[in-house]
């Protein structure tokens, strides 16, 4: 029993965050259900902004006296057995939260959370718990933007604190991996993901005008050799290649991969400190565009006079079009819009 600043008790029973299984409900007269309508919103605000125990405790005297002021009765009770059992260990964790992480994410259902931890090299990440209707008997779904698949261990005796200790391991068994990636993307052009995320693996680095090298990053073994493919007008490629083939063995576990790339390619990668982006934005010949969708012109025509840049679903379709062209299988032999050179073009792969 608790009494509100508005002179009415209120009974509460085991408003808690740990244990939400299906017996949780908010009970109240019919008539005060109907009243109680008008605070959804309300209710709702005050619930998903709730972040530490005490915040909760305030939020949750502020909901009381909202119905209390025009004379609504309200309170909530519970007919799990173990969501009683599990009320005192999850106040307990309340205040750890604050002192370790913050808890950005309660839905009104209190069945999801979203945790903020922070690795080594202070960058932060965010973990989604997704508690199941027989918590904690049954593993909460957990997920976070990593670039591995995430594995938690949960038993009958874990607890929320002892997930976030385990996401922090794996926050730091990837420390290195993170460190090389955001090395290349502060020191170089990436034209490739536009936005990359914690979970990509990939980079296509702009070496000069039309022409770059994707880099495939192993988690695992962030500074081994990646696997590298160079993409670009043939004149210009192959020399970058046969000195990739040529210098391979040159490459050091211990360098960067950014420092690495730089002696086994012999060259300077174009950097933000350097050069304007627009260099390596080429437009797309045929709809003078440079993103389309997510896609950026790969498909340079190989005349060393020409070197126009287009889509390859561009390039594809325009060739089609043409009573001169012909089709081997998904590859499209005909000529260049630009120059009328020879150029070919493979079919575009449809997204699953």
């Amino acid at each position: 029993m608790s009494q509100f600043g508005v002179g009415r008790d209120v009974q509460i029973r085991n408003i808690v965050l740990e244990d939400l299984g299906t017996g949780h409900m908010l009970q109240c007269s019919l008539d005060s259900k109907k009243k109680l309508k008008h605070y959804e919103q309300t209710l709702q605000q005050r619930y998903s902004h709730t972040l530490t125990c005490a915040s909760f405790l305030h939020s949750l005297q502020m909901l009381a006296e909202l119905p209390m002021r025009n004379g609504i009765g309200i309170y909530a009770v519970t007919s799990s057995k173990h969501f009683y059992e599990s009320a005192t260990r999850t106040v307990q964790i309340l205040s750890w939260y604050k002192k370790q992480f913050w808890l950005l994410f309660i839905d009104t259902e209190f069945q999801i959370l979203k945790l903020k931890a922070e690795d080594s090299s202070g960058r932060q990440h965010i973990l989604t718990i997704k508690l199941k209707s027989k918590h904690p008997a049954e593993a909460p779904e957990c997920s976070a933007d990593l670039p591995v698949p995430l594995a938690l261990t949960w038993t009958l005796q874990s607890t929320l604190d002892q997930l976030h200790s385990q996401f922090l391991l794996v926050l730091e068994s990837l420390t290195e991996f993170w460190d090389v990636l955001d090395e290349i993307d502060s020191k170089t052009w990436i034209l490739e993901p536009e936005k990359p995320s914690r979970s990509d693996t990939m980079r296509r680095i702009a070496i000069g005008n039309n022409v770059s090298i994707k880099v495939e990053v192993d988690p695992r073994h962030p500074k081994m050799l990646p696997e590298c493919c160079l993409l670009g007008a043939e004149h210009a490629v192959t020399p970058l290649r046969n000195k990739l083939n040529a210098n391979m063995h040159l490459w050091k576990p211990d360098s960067s991969v950014l420092h690495n790339l730089r002696d086994v390619l012999e060259i300077e990668f174009p950097s933000p400190a350097t050069h304007e982006k627009s260099s390596f934005s080429v437009e797309c010949g045929i709809c003078y565009s440079y993103r389309l969708e997510a896609a950026i012109p790969d498909q340079v025509c190989n005349d060393p006079r020409c070197g126009q840049p287009f889509h390859q679903a561009c390039l594809y379709e325009w060739l089609r079009a043409l009573p001169s062209s012909r089709q081997s299988f998904s590859i499209v032999f005909g000529e260049c819009p630009y120059c009328s050179k020879p150029i070919t073009v493979k079919m575009a792969a449809h997204k699953s």
